[in-house]
């Protein structure tokens, strides 16, 4: 046999992974194989893969026996609409995508390079986890790729998803990274499985709701997306990678576009109801200003008061953070918080501009709230506004109410450019609840009928004094009150204006957000 003829049969073997047979099992699942996963998600012909004639090294338990070139992970690079990316897929069909001390090494060595020239890292896990036969230097693979994952934090983006298993230890390195996909029925997450469960704490529950891509896309928030198929799963990451830079020097990609940077749009004058207590789709209103409509949202089935995800204005990608006052009113709670602010964070760490549209009436109250820490994870959102340096522009359609007004971008915490509806409301709180407050003591000893018809003359006086826009404008806190009509144009030559901003914050190794 020459040598080229063997060179030939080694990478023709490295692609027949675990064998046509469990090929087949794959597909019977409703999952593709590492390679035909590649294929779909890279250009075509760019995939430039490295490390395909590794192996194993363990001779323990007859592994010495049983050898896989590639050894159960496809690692390389290729492009996506043309920009650099670097990429692993866990094979499922090699010792069911098991992490060995060989595999992990694979993993490592091309999140090493994308750091080294600035591209970012997309994993696609599908894996029964830590190879047991070779016990800790398959743990010690893990903390390997979990060191590199919080290194690479802020620097390149991180994607992930999980298209299978994904059990144990195996769960943080995705954990870790900046967005996480999952498949519907073929994929889960979970630190312990359902048999531990039941084993510790007797509950029964099922792989797909313990740790199912719905269950997470919806109760734990861990996942960003939770697509119907795999297919899908990996065109939206393209679609994703579209929004955001390669690293965190570059700038995202500017797209040409028909919308006319100047569009004026009525609907804008009349979408926010009379009255200030009926709800709205906040979405409707990012759809009418955003270029072509297109919003690309984030977390869409988890903490539905608030609204994140991406966008463009003028061809430039914009992030957006949008309370929803169609549910919960659009108040702050603990997972609302939690959402906001791992999205700012991502938006400031990339360089890519945040628009706030708020209507917020304060933080949800209760005891379940207080208990669990909303005093401390509503300080999150807080603290990622007030440490973000990119771009920052809020637009106050209806609520401004309380220590919510302060947190969603506020001029108080380095708010760029800050505009308000007509129909804006900056208070302290409602004017319901602050005319019960500050006019309690004036109905004692009046019925029931004249207290109402007093509360209800007062609480006019305290929404034309204080519950408007203009009070704020008066002191600056509000830079223009606008028709809503023009906030498209006017957000745009915004943008435009602070393309060159330049802001900093104090010379530290980092803060300590209230994790």
């Amino acid at each position: 046999m020459s040598k080229l003829t063997l060179l030939t049969n080694l990478k023709q073997q490295a692609t027949l992974g675990g064998g046509e047979k469990r090929f087949e099992e794959q597909h019977k699942k409703g999952k593709l194989t590492a390679r035909e996963r590649l294929e779909i998600l890279l250009d075509k012909n760019s995939f430039e893969e490295v490390d395909a004639l590794v192996v194993h090294r363990s001779k323990d338990f007859g592994l010495e026996k049983e050898q896989y070139l590639g050894d159960g992970v496809v690692t390389g690079s290729g492009t996506i609409d043309g920009r650099l990316v670097f990429v692993f897929s866990q094979d499922f069909t090699v010792f069911g995508g098991s992490l060995s001390e060989a595999h992990a090494a694979k993993i490592c060595k091309i999140m090493d390079m994308a750091m080294k020239v600035g591209a970012p890292i997309i994993g696609l896990n599908d894996s029964g986890g830590a190879r047991i036969q070779e016990g800790v230097v398959s743990l010690g693979g893990y903390a390997d790729i979990f060191l590199r994952n919080t290194l690479a934090s802020g620097v390149v983006p991180q994607i992930s998803a999980v298209l299978g298993p994904c059990a144990g230890g195996a769960v943080y390195s995705p954990a870790i990274t900046d967005f996480i996909f999952m498949a519907k029925n073929t994929s889960y997450m979970f630190v312990t499985g359902p048999n531990v469960v039941k084993t510790v704490t007797h509950e029964d529950v099922s792989f797909e709701d313990l740790g199912g891509a719905v269950t997470h896309a919806t109760k734990s928030g861990v996942a960003h997306f939770a697509c119907e198929n795999e297919i899908e799963c990996l065109r939206m990451m393209r679609k994703l990678f579209s929004y955001i830079p390669s690293n965190n020097i570059d700038d995202a990609p500017t797209f040409e576009t028909n919308d006319d940077f100047h569009r004026e749009d009525e609907k804008l004058n009349s979408i926010i109801p009379e009255n200030s207590n009926k709800p709205y789709d906040i979405k409707d209103i990012i759809k009418l200003i955003v270029d072509d409509g297109d919003f690309f949202e984030v977390h869409e089935l988890y903490a539905q008061n608030i609204v994140v995800g991406f966008s463009r204005l003028g061809g430039k990608s914009v992030g957006i953070i949008a309370n929803q006052p169609s549910v919960l009113a659009g108040a702050l709670d603990i997972d609302a918080s939690l959402k906001g602010a791992r999205f700012v964070r991502f938006c400031d760490a990339f360089n890519i501009p945040i628009l706030v549209f708020e209507d917020v009436p304060g933080f949800l109250p209760g005891t379940d709230q207080e208990w669990r820490g909303i005093i401390k994870h509503g300080a999150k959102l807080l603290y990622a506004f007030a440490e973000a340096t990119v771009p920052k522009i809020t637009v106050i359609t209806r609520k401004a109410y309380g220590g919510a007004y302060d947190v969603m971008n506020s001029k108080h915490i380095r708010g760029d450019f800050n505009y308000a509806f007509p129909s804006a409301e900056i208070a302290v709180m409602g004017p319901k609840g602050a005319v019960e407050i500050l006019y309690r003591r004036d109905v004692n000893g009046k019925s029931k009928e004249e207290a109402e018809k007093y509360f209800g003359e007062k609480e006019q006086e305290y929404r034309e004094k204080f519950a408007s826009p203009y009070i704020a404008a008066q002191r600056g806190y509000i830079d223009d009150v606008i028709e809503p009509k023009t906030t498209r144009p006017k957000l745009i030559r915004a943008f435009q204006i602070l393309e060159n901003k330049v802001d900093t914050n104090p010379k530290k190794k980092h803060g300590n957000i209230p994790l």
